[in-house]
């Protein structure tokens, strides 16, 4: 057992100090490829690098730009594929919207699968695609990509192999036949595709393979896409230095390389890899030029479209669509990566010389000081939005207002710093986007009281490390010495850049020492009388009958502003875990959510939400979680029911039979409950001891006379004896109704939890309350599809085969006697190994220990 237990706390550790092993391994390859590009990078200065830009013609960048769009549009094909393959119907205007919006972003920032895959579980959701087949189409569409990249640089280095092996010294006969393997494997799952049915793999792997033709189709979207991205840095490349079949070779080696780094976006892996791999085919800064403007016109371009499409929306936002409405909802997303964007520009304008001719125009009409300030203050705005970017992803008002503002005060500084006209553009288009979205940014909180990672304070350090290497890159032909910082001239850009760059450094250095060494907060404590009350007078508002729970006082509250919402949570080692959605008006359970996510991840712990419902799953998409399947939640809807009826048969034998027997049903409440409180411990402790059971917690009920005697309490009568109760919640909404402790005594007659049930639907039927929840069956409902995740083929196998530790099957059978309708239900989580933590705590939480896990 401790052999075990040690390598749970290993694989934790592991898990905690995953963003820091990556960053780790990131700074270990930018430093073998900055060693590996030192001497390349001599061939070369920062002003020829600048002149090969401005030498590029227009033709090919008019060019470059109709590639960019046939490659976005066939990565919109890629969706449409997915799409029919998992059998949904989605329009293709939606289609393309919404995978033109989750490509710009992911190629931006990397990370497609978790980024791309978080919008298109808003769009597709709000489109009213289920969860599950949005996270098979995803799953399809990373394959598709695997697939496509393979055989299109298969072909190319089948085609150009002795071309490509001299560059990364392999033999050519090698890579022809490796080609050939990758390309005869595409082949034969082609093949196999044409049936598109069910395939046994290995003997033990099921996979449902797409038909031939919806293969085809994804194929040639693949080919279409991955060559039209190749043919966006190839076109700015100067004419007839590599042919294009080769270049492709070279293309889909960076590209697979740039990916497994986890770089965001591949960004200087890729650059590397082609400098490296290309240098001795044309000059060093026509490649260099080429690979800025490919970033430009395929990264930065399509991300501004991206952002001003979803301002368009915002604008007509009156008449729009739940699509339309879920795309705006993006905003602080993309405005995030936009700022992000723009931080960097403003940097790397702080560490780069004018032109000679904006430095003449200036010494003419603008006064040094303003210069030197305009110069130093655009570099400390670049910061402030590197760090600003990260409050927007939070949704904070006050980082949409520091982002305002830098942004203004950036557009003013453009021109006396430089006359950049295009870096005033880029900032302009910031401040518009940002000025016309102002209500997605709901969040009233302190920017600098915001935590930022260990990764994000990581990134923002390496941006910075690499603004030192350009620095030198653009004045390696000035000799520093101490007179060099007290140089204040129009053309004494080399002192300006490092007057900037100091101050950006020490600024980027006490923010981050400010977030690390910030003293931990309280934890908050368990709730008193008062916050009961508090969280009683919420839930007569609200809808949810199992948020009912809150009374039984074994939670933590965390109440918003207003004090007309609150979130109930639990907490067991590092994880932090919400119950259930917020409780109270959902314009303010986003706010609720980002606090517990802040206040968690300052004391260190992993924050989770669980059996949250499909609705709101994109409250917890935008904070970053990802949503694992815990199974579906029975209701039975009052106005259609009836025991009438061959289908309800056994329903109204359990009910006259208990009639005829002599049970009855009775509703206590307030001082009723009080005066029979004896006589349902004696009844809990009987049903206790005959299930050698354990008091439950967290999200079950206990009996606890102080939670008992909060709610109405159902007793059923054996003529005058009591042999069962039932805890009801509901609120004054009269919307949901539902029980939580439900006990018999041994020797009840058979039959009278059916009796019960039956009979307290009819009473709620007859108050007029819409539904009845009967409570979740585990595991319940899991795709059954090949490309659903591992999580539910996990599910599937405990679901089937896992009753000696719970009774899956029969809980879900005794619900299924009612008829009802069926809700999926999620944890809200994390990725990784994460849920897997969090869901050993939550069983501990409710079981009281591990212990109690173990002994019921």
């Amino acid at each position: 057992m401790s052999s075990t237990q040690d390598k749970i706390r290993l694989v934790s550790r592991l898990q905690q100090w995953k963003p820091w092993l990556i960053g780790a391994a990131a700074l270990i390859i930018a430093a073998l490829l900055a060693e590996a590009l030192r001497g390349l990078l001599q061939e070369f200065s920062y002003q020829d690098l600048v002149a090969a830009i401005r030498s590029t013609s227009a033709t090919a960048l008019a060019l470059a730009v109709v590639a960019t769009a046939v490659s976005y549009f066939s990565l919109t094909g890629y969706d449409h594929s997915s799409l029919r393959y998992v059998g949904a119907q989605v329009p293709y205007r939606v289609v393309a919207q919404s995978a033109f919006i989750a490509y710009a972003l992911s190629n931006t920032i990397g990370l497609g699968v978790l980024t791309g895959g978080a919008v298109r579980m808003r769009l597709y959701g709000a489109a009213g695609i289920e969860a599950g087949q949005i996270s098979r189409a995803i799953a399809f569409n990373a394959a598709a990509f695997g697939l496509g990249i393979s055989v299109v640089g298969a072909a190319a280095l089948l085609w150009g192999s002795t071309s490509v092996a001299p560059a990364i010294g392999v033999p050519a006969t090698a890579l022809q036949v490796v080609a050939a393997i990758i390309l005869a494997g595409a082949a034969v799952l082609l093949y196999l595709c044409r049936s598109g049915r069910e395939r046994l793999l290995f003997g033990r792997i099921r996979l449902r393979l797409p038909s031939a033709s919806l293969a085809l189709q994804q194929l040639l979207f693949s080919a279409i896409d991955i060559s039209a991205t190749a043919a966006v840095l190839w076109l700015l490349l100067p004419p007839d230095v590599i042919g294009f079949p080769e270049f492709v070779g070279f293309f889909a080696i960076a590209v697979v390389l740039g990916v497994l780094s986890h770089v965001p976006g591949g960004l200087g892996v890729f650059e590397a890899i082609m400098l490296l791999a290309l240098k001795d085919r044309m000059p060093t800064e026509s490649l260099a030029a080429a690979l800025v403007l490919y970033r430009l016109i395929y990264y930065v371009l399509p991300l501004l479209l991206a952002l001003g499409l979803l301002v368009i929306h915002e604008v007509r936002q009156g008449t729009a669509t739940a699509v339309t409405r879920a795309a705006v909802s993006l905003s602080p997303l993309l405005l995030a990566a936009y700022t992000l964007v723009v931080g960097v520009i403003l940097l790397i304008s702080g560490v780069t010389p004018a032109t000679n001719e904006a430095t003449d125009l200036l010494a003419l009409h603008v006064p040094l000081p303003i210069v030197e300030a305009s110069h130093f203050l655009g570099s400390i705005a670049g910061l402030g939005l590197l760090f600003v970017a990260r409050g927007m992803l939070l949704r904070l008002d006050a980082a949409w207002w520091a982002g305002l503002l830098l942004g203004i005060a950036s557009f003013v500084l453009a021109l006396p710093k430089g006359i950049a006209i295009s870096e005033a553009v880029l900032i302009g288009f910031l401040v518009l986007s940002l000025s016309l979205s102002h209500k997605q940014f709901t969040r009233r909180a302190s920017l600098l009281a915001q935590p930022f990672t260990g990764g994000w304070l990581l990134s923002v350090a390496v941006i910075i490390g690499a603004l030192t290497g350009l620095l030198f890159f653009a004045y390696r032909d000035v000799d520093y010495t101490q007179q060099l910082w007290w140089q204040f001239e129009f053309d004494g850009h080399a002192p300006r850049s490092l007057r900037a760059l100091v101050a950006v450094a020490l600024l980027a250095l006490a923010i981050a020492l400010r977030q690390l060494l910030r003293p931990p907060t309280t934890v908050l404590p368990k709730s008193d009388t008062e916050e009961l009350d508090r969280a009683a007078e919420v839930l007569r508002q609200q809808p949810a009958a199992d948020a009912c729970i809150a009374l039984m006082g074994d939670k933590h509250f965390l109440f918003s502003d207003s004090g007309n919402a609150f979130m109930m949570f639990g907490r067991r080692g590092r994880s932090w875990v919400g119950l259930f959605d917020p409780i109270g008006p959902q314009s303010e359970w986003s706010e609720l959510v980002w606090r517990f996510l802040e206040r968690s991840r300052e004391q260190g712990g992993r924050a989770s939400f669980y059996q949250v419902r499909p609705q709101t799953l994109p409250v917890y998409l935008d904070a970053g979680l990802r949503v694992f399947k815990l199974g579906e939640y029975a209701s039975v809807r009052l106005t259609d029911f009836s025991v009438k009826g061959k289908s309800r048969a056994d329903l109204r034998q359990a009910v006259n039979r208990g009639e005829r027997e002599g049970l009855s049903l009775e509703i206590l409440s307030g001082p009723s409950v009080r005066q029979a409180m004896g006589e349902l411990r004696a009844i809990s402790d009987a049903w206790l001891g005959q299930h050698r059971a354990a008091e439950k917690g967290f999200s079950l009920g206990s009996f606890s006379e102080s939670y008992v005697e909060r709610l109405p309490v159902a007793v059923v009568r054996d003529q005058q004896r009591t042999v069962a109760f039932a805890t009801l919640m509901a609120t004054d909404r009269k919307t949901e109704a539902s029980v939580d402790l439900m006990r018999h005594l041994p020797g009840a007659p058979n039959g009278t939890m059916d009796f019960l049930f039956v009979k307290l639907l009819q009473h709620f039927q007859s108050e007029g309350f819409e539904r009845f929840g009967l409570g979740m069956a585990p595991l319940s409902g899991m795709a059954q599809h090949p490309l659903a995740p591992g999580w539910h083929r996990l599910g599937r196998l405990l679901f089937a085969h896992g009753e000696h530790f719970y009774n899956f099957q029969g809980l879900r059978a005794f619900k299924e006697k009612f008829h009802p309708e069926w809700e999926a239900r999620y944890l809200a989580a994390p990725g990784g190994m994460t849920p897997l933590f969090v869901l050993a705590d939550i069983a501990a939480l409710i079981s009281g220990g591990l212990r109690g896990i173990i002994s019921k």
